[in-house]
């Protein structure tokens, strides 16, 4: 099977679901093409099977923004028909569910090819953008149009159908996880972040206010108080500099560490205690699953898909939005009792393996073939 794969190529949840499922297809002995303005993070072109192509958008001084929709959809058209593509895997329904329909139109009015679509729906779409009145038709008709929709929860999947008029049956498909990345400690070197023995305990976004940074320093303030920790921050956005005032004002500064974007996530995961999840929304938590994954508990809001990942009272626990002082009180509740703790870690990696990605991947190919399947049925 030739597949076109379009994605964000950031370091976003959706934009590492969408390259690691593309390389597994290719290792599958799928033929995967990557579609997009730059090339995806993870991604290694040298690796049989995958190909980037890159979406080129001119500038051009009559738009104050520039088209890239049109771009997009130009330059699916061009690698459908130069590359033999059977599908197109479009990651978020805008702008890319709408660029691939356009493409979808292109293909079939003028080079008699049916290219058959799944969208993918991975949250900012829906929760966000797709809410907004200026696109809401637009997220609509993209999904409607799709030939299979698939969703990476199923409270997002639930919001979709409440917020939109969807005629497409919607099938969940969890996000997943590699587990093989997450074995072995070899490199899991604790005094070098806790020289003096303390529990470590770390955070992963791109710490938007969705993600309630200050609630996460707060949370720490509180366990620190009454136990020996270090802070690890991970990641960048918007909302480091307020964080890291914050932890000036506390009086925090030699106790949290912020490692800014950085390669070294797993083996800063091997060395965690815990790990805290405040926003208040998320489609799924990807970062809370792999946290899981190197046999971390989380300690997580009660937000979006999060239950569905995070099981209260086995792998960590679940907490209302803003709930500060019931985060503290659970993560005392583990740090404080050594082999409850070890019993959560034990309890997170048995979770974790439900998302095992030979167990997710099937699912998809399984949805590539009703897609494929329904060419079959246009006339």
């Amino acid at each position: 099977m030739k597949i076109g794969v379009v994605c964000y190529p950031t370091y976003g949840g959706s934009g590492v679901v969408a390259t690691e499922l593309g390389i597994q297809m290719a290792k599958k002995g799928h033929e995967v093409h990557f579609i997009t303005y730059s090339q995806p993070v993870r991604l290694d072109i040298l690796e049989e099977n995958i190909y980037y192509h890159e979406v080129n958008v001119h500038d051009y001084p009559l738009f104050e923004y520039q088209p890239y929709e049109l771009a997009l959809s130009s330059k699916m058209v061009d690698t459908v028909i130069n590359e033999g593509l059977d599908i197109l895997h479009v990651h978020y329904a805008i702008p890319h569910a709408y660029a691939a329909y356009m493409a979808k139109k292109i293909l079939l009015e003028e080079h008699g090819k049916y290219v058959p679509v799944v969208t993918t729906l991975h949250g900012t779409d829906i929760t966000l953008v797709g809410k907004n009145p200026s696109y809401k038709p637009a997220v609509t008709f993209s999904i409607n149009k799709s030939d299979v929709v698939t969703s990476v929860s199923e409270s997002l999947r639930q919001d979709t159908l409440d917020s939109f008029d969807i005629k497409k049956e919607i099938e969940v498909i969890p996000n997943f996880i590699d587990l093989e990345l997450y074995r072995g400690d070899e490199n899991c070197r604790r005094a070098q972040i806790a020289p003096n023995g303390e529990k470590i305990i770390t955070h992963i976004s791109n710490m938007r206010k969705v993600k309630r940074i200050p609630d996460i320093i707060n949370v720490f303030a509180g366990i620190r108080a009454q136990e020996h920790a270090v802070l690890l921050m991970i990641g960048d956005g918007p909302e480091r500099e307020k964080a890291e005032q914050q932890v000036r004002e506390l009086g925090l500064t030699d106790c949290v560490k912020f490692f800014g974007k950085t390669n070294e996530v797993r083996r800063l995961l091997c060395m965690s205690d815990l790990f805290l999840l405040t926003s208040e929304s998320e489609s799924f938590g990807l970062v809370a699953l792999e946290a899981m994954a190197a046999r971390v508990p989380v300690l997580s809001t009660n937000a979006g898909g999060i239950p569905e990942v995070n099981v209260h009272g086995q792998t960590g626990y679940l907490s209302p939005v803003g709930d500060v002082a019931s985060m503290v009180a659970h993560g005392l509740s583990l740090l404080q009792d050594p082999q409850r703790l070890m019993e959560f870690k034990m309890n997170a990696l048995e979770r974790a393996k439900a998302f095992g990605i030979e167990s997710i991947v099937p699912k998809y190919e399984a949805a590539y073939a009703r897609a494929l399947a329904e060419r079959y049925t246009v006339s």
